[in-house]
This record gives structure tokens, sequence and C-alpha cells, in this order.
């Protein structure tokens, strides 16, 4: 049982999840040097990811989000930000997604407590297999790149 109610607020409230994960971002000094125009892909990766997370942990449209995913993480090597960095910065988009979660949820009943648990466990499955495709998409362009010197 996951709770409509929460992935709702989710996709409405994006920007304030976003706007939280950029703050942590700026802080961060291994992400300090990331440039301007890839904090504005993000924004939107972001908000593309979680406008729609209803349809995404439904499983709907998987094979487009692998897809995405991949062609986020061929960017990110052709633009030569270090794959670390990538990945940080997806780990630290599903925290924000997590920490907003957590913060909303004021009524710790059982049900409430129970369908929290659950959305946590598709929220991780769901960036895991985010970031396996981000780091595939990475890893073949590394390799084109290679094959190409």
């Amino acid at each position: 049982m996951i709770s409509g109610k929460h992935v709702r607020l989710i996709e409405s409230h994006w920007p304030q999840v976003m706007d939280r994960v950029f703050d942590d971002m700026r802080r961060d000094p291994e992400l300090a040097d990331f440039p301007k125009v890839v904090e504005a892909e993000w924004r939107e990766w972001g908000q593309l990811v979680l406008q729609n997370l209803g349809s995404w942990l439904s499983g709907g449209k998987r094979q487009e989000l692998a897809d995405r995913c991949e062609q986020l993480g061929k960017q990110r090597c052709r633009e030569h930000i270090p794959l670390d960095q990538a990945v940080k910065r997806l780990c630290l988009i599903r925290q924000g997604v997590l920490d907003y979660v957590d913060q909303q949820i004021l009524d710790k009943n059982t049900l409430e407590l129970y369908a929290e648990q659950q959305l946590l466990r598709r929220l991780a499955r769901f960036f895991d297999f985010m970031l396996v495709h981000l780091v595939r998409g990475y890893v073949r362009a590394l390799r084109t790149e290679m094959a190409a010197a």
C-alpha cells in the first residue's frame, strides 16, 4: 500500500524539494564547480521525475525512464563531468525526496507509518533503477570515446 496522498504531495511540491536539493549541492565542496548550465538541466530533470512520480512508481513508461537516464549519463560523460559527481547529484535528489516525505508526515499512526515505509521502499528501488541506467549510459559513452581514440 503506497500512499497516493504522499506521492501527489511530492509531485505538486517538486520546486520546494529541488530548492532544498540545490541548497545541499551548492554547499557540497565536491559539487561546487558544477557548471550552472548543468544545474539548470538537473532542475529540469528533477521536475520531470518528481512531477511524474506516480506514473514512474506504478511501472508506467519504465523503458522511457531507462532511456532518459542513460541519455543523461552519456551527456555527463561527453561533458567530462566525473561519474561520481553525477551519481552524487542523483543521490542528493533521492535524499531530498525522502527527507521531504519524512517531514510531511506529521500524523504518525500505524497506517501512516506503514504507508510511509512502503513509499520509501518504492522510492529507493526507483532511484536505484535510475542510478543503474545513468551509470550504464555514462559507461557506454566512455567506451565509445575510448574506441574512437
